[in-house]
């Protein structure tokens, strides 16, 4: 990959909107994100937080971030531009994004944070996540205009003065989650985590030491060029090597995670990939088994099997629609004690609502251990239904389609969330648009296979139309 010119675009001539997305803000190194903008979002991030909060004088914002090679300069600028609104500035460096919203949740005098990251997006991107101290993220509706629109207009009251502190976290953060699954229920067990070069190598190795675990590592070293794959387990392909490897060696289990650590994907003992749905599914099932009767929410784009065996359990199950800040904002308003996301996010409610990946791999080796069985007996019966998997069509009229469908399935039961879902005794489906593109996404299961394709041509025939 070539050096990337950081100070290109420094001073922004058409300023690039497109960025500030629904849940966070993520761009192009080249293009559209530049040091003069990172400065700009730590100017406004500091104006929105000193209009949210009024006992910001002996508190901080916590600033961390990704291994990428921009995120340095661009955590400089925005440190200096929140200095620059008068607020104090906790950095805790190089964080994982579990790791990161613990800084912002856990510790009284962090009032909010901001890290330097863009998630599972290649290299020739990097981005910027807002937190508030209850783990409420920055989004639509949420923050995320103001913060667009004072970006844009570059207009500050006369600098003033804040301080910087560092601070490391990692040992509390590792404290909190081993209180809630503990070493000695965790029996000695083989496993293969594939860091894809991201920000697992912050927490995972240290938590690993501190179990009976063996633990083989695949691209470990931080590394924003990616240089061995894409670090996003929800497309299979990147997952080959870890598949490999887990055979190899006769792990248990393979576990990979995303470039900042907050997203997971699961190999089994035979090297197949596990379905995100399940993945979630059997969290949920270790959580509820600790805390009977809880409410818990999946994304409507799950398989219905997620919502079967919770209730199955005696868990209360909802729906949530898709997207992290959506997400926590609901878990707070509807007491949700457990949400799977079919990205693979998987949201707690005692880490205040949030990601960690750190968590979910112990609730899985605790699984194991507690069972008995292999990673494949226990997803196996998971098996029940067939999914068309999220398919995406490009369409210019988006609402207009929406509408077709509305009118053509209003005999079905129908969910008011993300977009169109309707439901019918042996099939469902999801129509939902992108926040960003013209782009229409679908999700269609069915009890049946044959019932699946004759279903998915239907609806595919209407989008399409």
């Amino acid at each position: 990959m070539k050096e990337l010119n950081l100070q290109a675009n420094n001073m922004i001539d058409l300023f690039p909107k497109q960025v500030f997305k629904a849940y966070d803000i993520r761009g192009l190194i080249e293009g559209e994100l530049s040091v003069d903008l990172a400065y700009r979002i730590g100017r406004a991030y500091g104006v929105l937080l000193h209009g949210l909060f009024k006992d910001l004088d002996n508190k901080s914002v916590v600033v961390g971030q990704d291994m990428r090679k921009s995120s340095p300069q661009y955590a400089s600028e925005v440190i200096r531009g929140l200095n620059d609104e008068g607020l104090n500035v906790t950095d805790v460096g190089l964080v994982s994004t579990p790791l990161f919203n613990f800084a912002c949740t856990n510790y009284p005098e962090h009032a909010a944070g901001i890290m330097v990251t863009a998630s599972h997006n290649p290299a020739e991107y990097n981005g910027f996540k807002m937190t508030l101290r209850d783990g409420t993220p920055i989004g639509r509706d949420n923050g995320m205009s103001t913060i667009r629109d004072l970006a844009e207009n570059n207009e500050w009251k006369q600098p003033m003065t804040g301080t910087v502190a560092n601070k490391e976290v990692l040992q509390d953060y590792l404290n909190k989650i081993l209180t809630l699954v503990k070493p000695e229920e965790i029996k000695p067990l083989k496993i293969v985590i594939d860091a894809g070069n991201g920000m697992a190598a912050v927490t995972f190795v240290e938590l690993l030491k501190r179990l009976p675990v063996q633990a083989e590592y695949l691209f470990l070293e931080p590394d924003g060029n990616f240089p061995n794959h894409e670090a996003n387990p929800l497309k299979i392909e990147t997952l080959t090597t870890l598949q490999e490897k887990v055979k190899e060696v006769g792990a248990d289990f393979g576990f990979a995670l995303d470039g900042d650590a907050d997203r997971l994907g699961l190999v089994d003992e035979n090297g197949k990939v596990v379905e995100a749905s399940f993945v979630g599914a059997l969290i949920g099932l270790e959580v509820l088994r600790v805390n009977p009767g809880i409410y818990m929410l999946y994304d409507l784009r799950s398989s219905k099997i997620v919502r079967d065996v919770w209730e199955e359990q005696g868990a209360k199950t909802g729906m949530c629609p898709v997207g992290h800040a959506l997400i926590k904002k609901m878990m707070k308003e509807v007491n949700a004690f457990f949400t799977s996301e079919l990205s693979l996010h998987m949201y707690f409610h005692e880490m205040h609502d949030v990601e960690s990946t750190d968590l979910a791999l112990l609730l899985f080796l605790k699984l194991v251990s507690s069972t008995g069985k292999k990673m494949s007996e226990l997803t196996d019966p998971l098996n029940k239904y067939f999914h068309s998997g999220e398919i995406n069509f490009h369409v210019e009229n988006k609402d207009l389609i929406l509408a077709n469908l509305r009118e053509k399935y209003a005999d079905g039961k129908t969910v008011k969330l993300d977009g169109f879902y309707v439901e019918y005794p042996t099939w469902w489906f999801n129509v939902r648009g992108s926040n960003t593109e013209p782009v229409l996404r679908l999700n269609l299961e069915a009890n049946t296979k044959s019932e699946m394709e004759e279903k998915l041509a239907e609806v595919k025939k209407i989008i399409e139309q």
